[in-house]
């Protein structure tokens, strides 16, 4: 309907940048997102907008210091907790948030729209399409066969798109092969990522550690596609330990209590808890529980791949500043 203008989108006097996929998740939006938002902070009045995905709450919202996960999803509370400063929302009806947003801060320049790609009733400027690079949509399957929650043909809608979670080592002649099983556009960008990790640190007092080939891990994550977290334990730590829960899991005082038993349960000494930032705001609520335990958090960001950062955001600054003179 939309593709026929039965049905019209919206349009807003100001840059909208709508980070998706056409899949059910695990491409690495949160850090997309905060990529733009560490990119873009300096020099715009930036705000985020998302659904809010398995909150309690329903309707617009707007971070503040009494949020918590429960009240507005936990990549949002992730976003708010990295980015004080910034503008946080969330809202269903992204149609009707963004209005709601604009009013409580008007002096706002620069909207990321948070998984927003099948979000029709908004026309972004600038859509960048992620995609697993162990998992193309290209070779992926419709729900519930595959992962797939949108046409293929659909990638046609993107202005970037982004092959995320390559190994570091991917050559050239592997990055032009993947460039010519997408497709892309004559107008489209095509960029490649692998997955940075940075220093781990405890969920409470913020202390960094190394990981080391002698420590022991226990890994607690709820996300949907832990296995470049798996690759990377294996590779650095003596040995690693699961404890997994489905996708944007609320965990509850009874999986505290299973967390510490199984982590008590490993013989070392020198052993630390670990979980990802997503998971962590949905943990931080135990408060003085989690204070005496070994719980760190693991950050990742997307690193660009053969030196092409930079004409990516090139890209994005050049089209707020396109959209601005055009307006």
């Amino acid at each position: 309907m939309y593709d026929r203008n039965f049905i019209r989108s919206a349009s807003f006097g100001l840059p909208l940048i709508c980070v998706g996929n056409l899949s059910v998740g695990g491409t690495g939006k949160s850090p997309m997102v905060e990529y733009l938002v560490m990119m873009l902070k300096t020099d715009f009045n930036v705000a985020t907008l998302s659904r809010g995905y398995k909150r309690k709450t329903k309707g617009y919202a707007l971070a503040d210091a009494n949020s918590t996960a429960l009240e507005v999803g936990d990549e949002p509370m992730q976003f708010h907790l990295k980015f004080p400063d910034i503008p946080v929302a969330v809202g269903e009806q992204r149609l009707e948030a963004i209005p709601e947003l604009l009013h409580d801060k008007p002096g706002t320049e620069v909207i990321i729209l948070d998984d927003a790609f099948q979000h029709r009733s908004i026309q972004a400027g600038l859509n960048i399409l992620l995609t697993d690079h162990d998992n193309l949509f290209t070779r992926d399957f419709y729900l519930p066969t595959g992962d797939l929650r949108d046409l293929k043909s659909n990638y046609k809608r993107a202005e970037i798109i982004v092959v995320t979670k390559c190994y570091p080592g991917i050559t050239v002649e592997e990055k032009e092969s993947i460039t010519k099983e997408i497709n892309p556009l004559p107008s489209q960008k095509i960029f490649f990522t692998a997955i940075e990790y940075g220093k781990p640190y405890h969920i409470s007092t913020k202390l960094e550690t190394n990981l080391t080939e002698k420590k022991e891990v226990l890994l607690v994550t709820g996300i949907a596609n832990p296995k470049p977290l798996k690759t990377f334990l294996e590779k650095n730590s003596m040995a690693y330990y699961m404890m997994q829960y489905a996708d944007h899991h609320i965990f509850t005082i009874d999986d505290l209590k299973d967390i510490k038993k199984r982590f008590e349960s490993i013989e070392t000494s020198n052993k630390i808890i670990l979980t990802t930032e997503k998971d962590a705001v949905r943990l931080v609520k135990f408060n003085t529980s989690i204070n005496e335990l070994s719980l760190f958090v693991l950050p990742i960001r997307h690193s660009f791949l053969f030196g092409e950062a930079d004409l990516f955001n090139e890209a994005v600054t050049g089209f707020i500043q396109h959209f601005n003179r055009k307006n």
